[in-house]
C-alpha cells in the first residue's frame, strides 16, 4: 500500500500505484526532430534537459496551447461508428488565435468532454491532429474523476473562490488520493505535449488550475522551453492560499512558468503575497514591468483581463432568428423594465442574493410592483455536490416566494430560465434589457456585462440591425468581487452580501436618466470594443517573447527534485567550479589566503546555536595548521563572540565587525581598522532603532561596538519590509551630518561607520 506521504513527482507521474492504475501505451504521434541526437534521448524518463545551441532548421514560430479542454465539440456518428468533430466557436482557446501572429502555427493539446473508448483513441487522436491540429490527452476513468470533480472541483475550485473545508459536510477534507491524481493528469498532458513539441522554437500557453504543475514537468525535459502560464480563476489572498497541504508544491511548479497571467492586480498581489510569505521571494518592477527573479531567472508576471470576440457577437447581431427572436421578447414584456442576469448555476454567482434583491426592490418602491421584471438565465452546473443541491433549492424557493407575493395576472417578476440558452438567444436578452446585473461573490472574469454592453451598442449603421439607430445606452450593477469589475468605471458597484444597498443599486440603475445612461454606455464600449480577445492575447504573447527573449543566451541547469526542481540561470561566462581543478592548484600552490564567511558558511543560517562544533573546529586547526596557508574567517559578528568560539584555532586570522576590529592569531592584539573612534552618533541612532523596534513585532536591535544593526527577519514580511525602508528614510535624514553610512540588506538596516 503506497504511504500517505508520497509526493515524489516521477514515481507518481509513472502512474504506478494501486490507487491510480495504469495508463494504455499509447501511438506516439509524429514530429518534427529539430534537436541534435537520437530519438531515445527525448523520450526517456530521467530528469535530463534536452536543450541545444545550434539553431533550429525551423524558423516559422508555433505555439502550443495547453488546457484541460479542446476547442472542439465531438458527437457520435448516426451508425454509432465513429466521431465528427467540429470546432466550438465559444471557447475562448480557437478565439485568441485572433491576436497572435498570422503566420504562426497553432497547435492545442486538452481532453475531450466525450467518452472515447481506448480502441478508437488512436484512430481519433490522428484526425484530431490531421484536421483540426489538437492533440487529445485521454484520461483514464479512475483519474479522470478524482482530477477533475475531486482536486479541481472539490479543492481547487472552492478553496481559489474563498471557501474554506470547515467541516466534512461542506467542502470535505484534503484527500491526498485526489492530489496524486491530479499530478498523474498533468503528467498526462505533458506527454502528449512532449510528444509534438519543439523545444528550441516552440512556445507553451498554460490555461487554468487544471494544470498548474504541468510547467514542472515540461520544465524537467526541456530547460530553455519558452512557456507562459494564464489563471482564469482568482488567486486568494495568503491568508487563503496558506491553508492548502500543497501550497508551495503547487507555487513551485508555477514558477518553471516564464510567465504568469492573471485578470487583476488583486489576483497577482495575492500571489506576488505568497511567494514571499511562503517562498521569501520579492518582486520588483521596472518600465511598467513586474518581474520575481528565481534562481536566475525572471519570472514575469502580467495583469491583463480577458476580453469578447467581438466579431463573434456582431455576427449575432446581424442573424435573422435573433430580430425575430428580439420581436417576441419587446412583445412578451412590453411595457416593463427588464432587468437580466445571466449566470452559471454555481454556489458562488450569488443567484440567490439577487433574488433577494429584487424582492428587497419590490417593497421598498412597490413603484416598480407590475413594472420590473428580472429575468434570470442560468446555464447548466459544472460541478456537482451537496452545496450545489443546496443552493438550487434556495433559488427555486425563492422564485416561487417572490411571484407568489408580488405576481400579478400576466405579470411574474421573476423569469427564471433553468436550461442552456444558445448565444443567439442570449444576445435577444441582452438587447431588450435595460440592465444587467451580475451578483457574484467571487469570479474570477466574468464576461456578461462586456456581452451586454456590445449588444445594446448594436451593429454599424451597415448592419441589418434596428437596434442601430438612435443613442445607444446600457447600465451594469456589478458585484465589486469580480474581475471585470475594475474595468467598469460607469457601472453601479455593489457588495452583493448587502441586499439592500443592492436593491438600491437596481433602483437607481433603472430610475437613472437617458443621458447618463448614454454616457457610460459610451465609456464602457469604448473599452470594451478596443480590448477584446484579440487584444489580451497579442499583449499576453508580446509579453512572453520579451521575457524569454534571454533564454539562449544563458547557462541553465536543472536541479532539485519532485516539485522542489527549478533551472538555475547564468551568465554565459559563469563557469561551474572543478573541485578536481582546485584540488590540483591547491598542490601546486605556494601560498594560499582562506577566507570564510560564518553566518551560512561555517554556520548554517537558520541554526539558532551559533557556536561551532567539534568538527569545524577540527577543520579549521588543520587548514590553518599548513603553513602555505592564511586563513580568516571574516564576519559581521563582534570580536568577543567570534574570540571566544574561536579561541582553540590558535593560529586563525579573525575579521569581527566586517574588518573594523582585525586579529591574525590569538598570540596578537586586536588591531582597529575603521578610521574613527567617534561614536557619539548612537545617541541619535538608537532612539530612533528602539521607537521602530516597540512597532514591529519580531525585530530587535544588535549592538555592536562599531555599529547598530536592526533586523527584522522575524517580523512580518510585508510590514517588516515596509518598516525597514521607513527607517532607512528616518536615519539617513537625522544622520546626514555625521560620519556614518546607513546601508539596508536582508531582514536588516546597519548603521557603521563610513
Amino acid at each position: 500500500m503506497m504511504s500517505r506521504s508520497y509526493t515524489n513527482l516521477l514515481d507518481l507521474a509513472s502512474g504506478n500505484f494501486p490507487v491510480m492504475g495504469q495508463a494504455r501505451e499509447k501511438k506516439r504521434l509524429p514530429r518534427v526532430m529539430t534537436v541534435p541526437g537520437v530519438i531515445s534521448e527525448l523520450d526517456d524518463d530521467q530528469a535530463n534537459s534536452v536543450s541545444s545551441d545550434v539553431p533550429s532548421s525551423v524558423i516559422q514560430d508555433r505555439i502550443i496551447i495547453v488546457a484541460n479542454q479542446l476547442p472542439v465539440k465531438a458527437k457520435r456518428r448516426p451508425d454509432n461508428k465513429g466521431w465528427s468533430f467540429s470546432w466550438d466557436d465559444d471557447s475562448l482557446l480557437l478565439q485568441l488565435k485572433d491576436g497572435l501572429p498570422e503566420e504562426m502555427e497553432v497547435l492545442y493539446v486538452g481532453s475531450l468532454k466525450v467518452d472515447v473508448d481506448p480502441n478508437e483513441q488512436d484512430d481519433v487522436s490522428q484526425l484530431l491532429l490531421d484536421r483540426f491540429k489538437c492533440v487529445p490527452a485521454f484520461l483514464p476513468p479512475d483519474i479522470l474523476t478524482k482530477f477533475y470533480h475531486g482536486f479541481c472541483k472539490q479543492h481547487l475550485w472552492p478553496l481559489f473562490h474563498y471557501m474554506l473545508p470547515f467541516s466534512a459536510n461542506h467542502g470535505g477534507r484534503f484527500d491526498r488520493s485526489l492530489w496524486e491524481a491530479y499530478v498523474a493528469a498533468n503528467n498526462i498532458f505533458s506527454q502528449r505535449v512532449i510528444e509534438v513539441i519543439n523545444p528550441e522554437d516552440d512556445y507553451v500557453w498554460i490555461h487554468d488550475y487544471h494544470l498548474m504543475v504541468l510547467p514542472t514537468f515540461l520544465r524537467r525535459r526541456f530547460n530553455r522551453l519558452r512557456m507562459g502560464f494564464f489563471l482564469h480563476s482568482p488567486f486568494p489572498s495568503s491568508e487563503i492560499y496558506r491553508t492548502l497541504p500543497v501550497r508551495e508544491e503547487i507555487l513551485k511548479a508555477l514558477l518553471n512558468s516564464d510567465l504568469i497571467g492573471f485578470h487583476t492586480f488583486d489576483y497577482a498581489r495575492h500571489f506576488l503575497s505568497c511567494c514571499s510569505r511562503m517562498l521569501g521571494l520579492e518582486y520588483q518592477s521596472k518600465r511598467g514591468y513586474i518581474g520575481l527573479e528565481y534562481y536566475g531567472r525572471t519570472i514575469g508576471i502580467k495583469i491583463m483581463p480577458v476580453g469578447i470576440h467581438m466579431a463573434q457577437i456582431e455576427s449575432v447581431l446581424r442573424l435573422a432568428d435573433k430580430e425575430w427572436r428580439v420581436g417576441e421578447l419587446k412583445q412578451q414584456f412590453e411595457g416593463k423594465t427588464v432587468l437580466l442576469g445571466v449566470d452559471d448555476m454555481d454556489v458562488f454567482k450569488g443567484v440567490n442574493l439577487k433574488l433577494l434583491a429584487m424582492e428587497q426592490l419590490l417593497k421598498q418602491h412597490p413603484k416598480w410592483q407590475g413594472r420590473a421584471v428580472l429575468v434570470q438565465i442560468t446555464n447548466p452546473a459544472r460541478g456537482r455536490g451537496k452545496d450545489l443541491e443546496e443552493i438550487q433549492a434556495e433559488i427555486q424557493a425563492s422564485c416561487k416566494r417572490i411571484n407568489e407575493t408580488f405576481g400579478q395576472p400576466g405579470y411574474d417578476p421573476i423569469v427564471f430560465i433553468d436550461r442552456p440558452v444558445s448565444l443567439s438567444e442570449r444576445v435577444a436578452y441582452y438587447t431588450v434589457a435595460e440592465c444587467v446585473v451580475v451578483t457574484a461573490v467571487r469570479d474570477g472574469m466574468n464576461l456578461t456585462p462586456y456581452e451586454y454592453i456590445v449588444c445594446r451598442q448594436g451593429v454599424s449603421e451597415s448592419g441589418s440591425s434596428s437596434e442601430s439607430s438612435g443613442p445607444k445606452k446600457s447600465m451594469l450593477v456589478v458585484s465589486e468581487f469580480i474581475g471585470c469589475s475594475p474595468s467598469l468605471s460607469g457601472a453601479i458597484r455593489v457588495n452583493p452580501w448587502n441586499i439592500e444597498a443592492t436593491a438600491e443599486a437596481m433602483n437607481e440603475a433603472i430610475s437613472m436618466a437617458d443621458a447618463e445612461k448614454q454616457l457610460r454606455h459610451e465609456k464602457h464600449y469604448r473599452y470594451v470594443s478596443s480590448h477584446d480577445v484579440a487584444f489580451w492575447s497579442r499583449s499576453f504573447f508580446q509579453d512572453m517573447e520579451r521575457t524569454c527573449k534571454e533564454h539562449f543566451r544563458r547557462r541553465c541547469w536543472g536541479i532539485g527534485l519532485s516539485f522542489g526542481f527549478r533551472v538555475v540561470a547564468l551568465d554565459p561566462n559563469f563557469r561551474k567550479l572543478s573541485i578536481d581543478h582546485i584540488v590540483s592548484v591547491y598542490l601546486r600552490s605556494k601560498n594560499r589566503a582562506i577566507l570564510l564567511d560564518y553566518d551560512g558558511t561555517v554556520m548554517p543560517q537558520t541554526s539558532h546555536n551559533k557556536t561551532p562544533s567539534s568538527e569545524v573546529i577540527s577543520i579549521i586547526n588543520t587548514l590553518s595548521g599548513d603553513i602555505k596557508n592564511t586563513v580568516f574567517v571574516v564576519s559581521g559578528r563582534g570580536r568577543e563572540s567570534l574570540g571566544k568560539w574561536f579561541s582553540p584555532c590558535k593560529k586563525l586570522g579573525i575579521a569581527a565587525e566586517h574588518g573594523y576590529f582585525m586579529r591574525w592569531s590569538t598570540n596578537d592584539e586586536w588591531e582597529i581598522c575603521g578610521q574613527t573612534s567617534e561614536f557619539g552618533w548612537k545617541e541619535i541612532a538608537e532612539p530612533v532603532m528602539k521607537l521602530y523596534t516597540e512597532a514591529t513585532d519580531g525585530s530587535n536591535i544588535e549592538y555592536k561596538e562599531s555599529a547598530l544593526v536592526w533586523h527584522h527577519r522575524d517580523a512580518d514580511p510585508g510590514f517588516g519590509s515596509s518598516q525597514a525602508k521607513e527607517m532607512l528614510d528616518h536615519l539617513e535624514s537625522v544622520l546626514s551630518n555625521e560620519p556614518v553610512a546607513v546601508k539596508s540588506g536582508q531582514f536588516i538596516i546597519e548603521v557603521k561607520p563610513q
